[in-house]
């Protein structure tokens, strides 16, 4: 009986605390009736500076990241293009001259990408919008949840879109060549790094969203068709409503 009263006296004490300590806080959240206008200017100064404080630390640590992908990023590219080279002379001794133009062709912009990334200036990367937006955006994959801001998601959508025009190529150029359709033995789809800088988000998101892309114009291509984009003017587009399928950005409420 003891006990039992006992622990009625505690729960009752913690619920009293935890009343107290709400109180607190909503106290120091929000501005108290009696608080004088100069003491409510003084209060959002140094909430703004608290907040100013938090999203500096936030782009710094970007920033950071942003260094070590880079870098990781360059020797990557620098290894794909030693495995590319075996596999395009496999091509020429088949005779499948179409599938080793569109994979020469891939190549060359991956050593191009490879420059671009030795030689940025991490100096400006201050200077880029990217790394004060905060993230507005969260999607799935494999999953697990990520979170992004516009440039992240224009940067995805992006990778879609040259998946597709590649995958477009490397289809048209196997069925030129008389060859099985087969889109997972293309070099450019186990690669899925063209058109990535290095920038904004992961390689391993940027390769997932290229291949969705790659895929579907690879099947455009080989069969002769506008199922999923459209290609003109030497360039492959995936359409609006297929990529709309194959994201599921959701707006992170603030």
């Amino acid at each position: 009986m003891r006990k039992n009263f006992s622990n009625r006296l505690v729960a009752a004490a913690g619920i009293g605390a935890v009343a107290i300590i709400g109180l607190s806080v909503s106290a120091y959240a929000a501005p108290r009736q009696n608080q004088t206008p100069k003491e409510q200017q003084k209060q959002q100064q140094a909430q703004t500076k608290q907040d100013q404080a938090r999203n500096k630390q936030h782009q710094q640590a970007l920033v950071t990241q942003q260094k070590q992908r880079l870098a990781q990023y360059s020797d990557h590219l620098n290894q794909q293009q030693r495995v590319a080279q075996p596999q395009s002379a496999e091509l020429q001794h088949q005779n499948r001259n179409a599938q080793y133009a569109v994979q020469r062709q891939y190549v060359d912009r991956l050593h191009q990408q490879q420059l671009t990334a030795q030689h940025q200036n991490p100096s400006v990367y201050g200077r880029d919008p990217y790394f004060s937006t905060p993230a507005s955006f969260r999607y799935s994959r494999g999953g697990r949840s990520y979170e992004t801001n516009q440039y992240g998601v224009n940067l995805l959508k992006q990778g879609v879109n040259y998946g597709y025009d590649q995958g477009y190529r490397a289809g048209e150029a196997d069925r030129m060549d008389h060859s099985p359709s087969n889109y997972e033995v293309s070099f450019a789809y186990r690669d899925a790094n063209y058109g990535y800088a290095g920038f904004y988000v992961d390689r391993d998101d940027y390769n997932f969203y290229f291949r969705e892309g790659f895929r579907r114009g690879y099947e455009d291509g080989y069969g002769e068709h506008t199922q999923f984009g459209m290609y003109a003017n030497g360039r492959g587009t995936i359409l609006d409503a297929e990529l709309g399928s194959i994201f599921n950005f959701e707006v992170i409420a603030r």
